[in-house]
């Protein structure tokens, strides 16, 4: 397994492997990898010659009272992993490598990051799109695979594929899920004992909107109701955010016709998670 740490080196060896007409599957991460990253390479692998992960904690898309400083990084953990599922090359630059001191050029979505996890913060799908795009131009993929927890993300990235005309197929990789039900996350690890436990309610307020869908319930401020009742009274959860929102849009819908995400952010502490499910007739 190759380990390149800079852009240059990764482009250059990119364009060799087209070249040679290799297929490229990549996986794009921010590190600390757990079972839902690894089942993106497993996706990814499947379907390329070469697979390329990258790891790289972008500054680009953290606000300045967000977690960059405290992000979880284990490299040597995490290349041993990579090397473990089949990764033929780990990208894995610093931030100096990637953005110029005098960097002025951003790719800024103006429609789906503008709701949901948009509103908190501001500039985070500027900073995904950015180096998302980047990343596809230095890695040269011809798939990319992308997990459904980051719903919101998922469906930025394929707009962004579609209008700025990425010769990339995008691949969703369905949510992976703790035995308890917590969906899996870097972040989780900065929850205690207590917070762990109490973050279980993101999922059950999900199955609880799922029934009451599957009994021919239609109207989405019953189903967000049905999930804060269930939120609201555990002591240590801050709801951000719970909506119903149509799957291609991300707009707000009162009824339900068609394919529509639940989605929520809750905060623990300073821990901030999300979750959603899709709901569909």
């Amino acid at each position: 397994m190759e380990v390149i740490r800079t852009p240059k080196a990764m482009q250059q060896r990119a364009l060799e492997l087209k070249r040679e007409g290799c297929v490229i599957g990549f996986v794009p991460t921010m590190g600390f990898l757990h079972e839902g990253h690894l089942s993106l390479m497993r996706l990814a692998r499947a379907r390329c010659d070469v697979l390329v992960a990258s790891i790289f904690v972008n500054p680009a898309q953290f606000g300045p009272t967000e977690d960059l400083d405290a992000y979880p990084r284990s490299f040597e953990r995490d290349e041993a992993l990579c090397e473990r599922e089949g990764v033929d090359i780990v990208f894995y630059p610093d931030a100096g490598n990637m953005y110029a001191d005098d960097a002025s050029v951003w790719v800024d979505e103006e429609s789906l990051s503008g709701v949901l996890c948009g509103v908190a913060r501001e500039g985070h799908f500027r900073g995904v799109c950015t180096v998302v795009a980047k990343l596809f131009n230095l890695v040269q993929p011809g798939l990319a695979v992308f997990g459904e927890k980051d719903a919101q993300q998922l469906r930025i990235i394929e707009r962004m594929v579609r209008d700025l005309n990425f010769p990339v197929d995008i691949i969703r990789g369905p949510i992976i899920r703790e035995p308890d039900g917590l969906a899996m996350s870097s972040r989780n690890k900065y929850l205690s004992g207590r917070q762990r436990e109490d973050a279980l309610c993101l999922r059950k307020s999900l199955d609880q909107a799922e029934e009451l869908f599957g009994l021919g319930e239609r109207d989405a401020k019953v189903l967000r109701q049905a999930m804060a009742d269930l939120i609201d009274p555990v002591p240590g959860a801050e709801i951000e955010y719970i909506e119903i929102v149509d799957d291609a849009s991300l707009a707000a819908v009162d009824g339900i016709n068609g394919v529509v995400l639940a989605a929520l952010a809750v905060r623990f502490g300073a821990t901030r998670l999300i979750d959603n499910a899709m709901l569909h007739v």
